[in-house]
């Protein structure tokens, strides 16, 4: 029996692809294998700072849960944080990061996506190069001028329209809304970028059948970006999650359980802030009691990433 013409093209084939890899292999230059050997070694090193990282926190958070004074079910289920009283209720924290988090997202999530809209498909390219850098470049300004603008302009602001017998000088309300300002350049970027990456013939074909910019924008382009968009707004709750500055200087101190905006209460961030720039011996509850609440961040974010990664991989639409 003789052998099928189209197998001996295929056979040719890989073997004439193999013998191409082989050569290149042999004529990549000092340059390249030394930039490929940096490559590695950085994503080597990335990878070894975040075992690392992870090392650190949960061996000091295990130092802190073995104390005979802490318990599991008093850390997770209770509303009072005062270590010196031995009460370690991690939802006195929880609390003030969900409620400034939520806060934030609620102003960046409308206007970074109608930003991102706007710069995508109405703004022409003159107004594009003049409008996208002015816009990034909130997220160059140090969060501690962040800090203090929300401190010292919009709390002001705030208790002026509210009162100031319901509103203090310290609130998440103020802390949160500046936080949402700082993080609505991350999320109009990455927005922007899902929704440039639509191919044109949705476009088109939604426009041949009558419809108004606006419809297409919101009816044909946004579902399509879906994906993008969503890992977008994931991003950014975790980084209003890990904000520490804006929170630490405008949200208040004290450790409080309330998801009233108009309180004053602390951040789990802010506490390791203001907790860890005092002398704190090492190795006593205090100390350790700070890394059982980094790591109960490192936990939280981690999720945030992972339910972003997740919605990348369900939602993402192919297009040839």
């Amino acid at each position: 029996m003789t052998t099928p013409i189209s197998s001996d093209l295929d056979l040719s084939t890989s073997l004439q692809q193999e013998s191409w890899a082989a050569q290149l292999k042999r004529k990549l230059r000092p340059g390249e294998v030394m930039v490929e050997s940096s490559l590695f070694i950085v994503g080597i090193l990335t990878i070894f700072i975040t075992l690392a990282i992870t090392f650190v926190l949960g061996d000091q958070a295990l130092l802190f849960f073995a104390d005979p004074e802490v318990s599991l079910q008093e850390f997770f289920l209770t509303t009072s944080w005062q270590p010196q009283a031995e009460q370690f209720g991690i939802w006195a924290l929880v609390s003030a990061t969900l409620t400034t988090s939520a806060i934030a997202i609620s102003v960046a999530l409308p206007l970074g996506l109608s930003a991102a809209i706007y710069l995508s498909e109405y703004a022409n390219p003159r107004a594009r190069a003049i409008l996208k850098p002015v816009l990034e470049t909130l997220a160059g300004i140090p969060t501690v001028v962040y800090g203090y603008f929300a401190l010292l302009f919009v709390s002001p602001l705030l208790r002026s329209l509210i009162g100031t017998d319901k509103l203090g000088v310290y609130n998440m309300l103020s802390a949160g809304l500046v936080m949402g300002i700082m993080i609505l350049p991350l999320i109009s970027s990455m927005s922007e970028d899902a929704l440039s990456a639509v191919p044109n013939s949705l476009r088109e074909g939604a426009y041949a059948m009558g419809a108004t910019r606006l419809e297409v924008s919101t009816q044909v382009l946004v579902p399509a970006a879906f994906s993008g968009i969503g890992a977008a707004v994931i991003v950014g709750i975790a980084r209003a999650v890990g904000e520490t500055m804006i929170v630490a200087i405008a949200s208040g101190a004290g450790p409080k359980f309330t998801f009233n905006p108009l309180d004053s209460a602390e951040t789990m961030t802010g506490h390791i802030a203001r907790i860890s720039g005092g002398d704190l011996p090492y190795g006593t509850l205090d100390y350790t009691s700070l890394f059982a609440i980094a790591l109960m961040l490192f936990l939280i974010t981690l999720i945030l990433n992972l339910i972003s990664q997740w919605i990348i991989a369900k939602f993402r639409e192919q297009y040839e």
